[in-house]
């Protein structure tokens, strides 16, 4: 899964990446407003962890330009905690509101549910074919047994199993699962891929040639 992290406090916004990426994610960042809804703009995240108090545009103006072109879901966090402020960012468009200073624990929990809601889900855990998914705990088990990924691997099949039954292109795939640090020019995708039908079965990604992958 693919973050955008908008945060002018330098050593926020790094304490903030570092640790998501421990949790697996794809991260890109942005210090100021308009760099953030440029971004916001140009990337369908998963979802945007947004700063209320912004150089250029705060936060809340972002949130309004960005809601007249996309639904990506939106954790509002800033240090204003006042009712009218919380209110002004949830009808400006935020999917969630959290204050500073917060539980990193919790930021994670209120990420994981917001991803889970965009994509239909009720639940942290998906089953397929004797495939358990838990993407709380960010583990892959197969027929109970634990199954070693390593944090593209499990990326990737999070992101197909919370895709089932569609098939995912390339592009979007690269798009999901690599920060703008990375080089997605490579076969890396290819290897993956490879790597993950090797651990739970071939038949488990299904390659749709010329248009991408999926899982049935």
């Amino acid at each position: 899964m693919r973050l955008l992290v908008i945060e002018d406090d330098p050593l926020l916004r790094h304490s903030l990446s570092e640790g998501l990426r421990e949790e697996l994610y794809a991260v890109d960042t942005a210090a100021d407003g308009e760099d953030g809804l440029l971004k916001a703009r140009e990337t369908d995240y998963d979802c945007i962890v947004l700063d209320g108090m912004l150089p250029g545009i705060d936060g809340w103006e972002l949130l309004r330009r960005l809601r007249q072109e996309k639904t990506t879901p939106v954790l509002m966090l800033t240090a204003r905690d006042a009712v009218p402020d919380r209110i002004r960012g949830l009808d400006a468009g935020a999917d969630d509101y959290l204050t500073k200073p917060f539980d990193f624990e919790e930021l994670l929990a209120r990420l994981r549910a917001l991803i889970r809601r965009s994509s239909g889900l009720g639940s942290n855990v998906l089953e397929i074919d004797g495939i358990e998914i838990d993407t709380a705990a960010r583990t892959v088990r197969h027929d109970g047994e634990a199954v070693p990924l390593t944090p593209r691997e499990y990326g990737l099949v999070e992101y197909l199993a919370l895709h089932r039954g569609s098939v995912v292109s390339r592009t979007e795939l690269y798009q999901h699962l690599f920060d703008e640090s990375d080089d997605t020019l490579s076969n890396l995708l290819d290897v993956h891929v490879s790597n993950v039908r090797k651990k739970l079965g071939p038949s488990f990604i299904s390659t749709r040639r010329g248009h991408g992958y999926c899982i049935e």
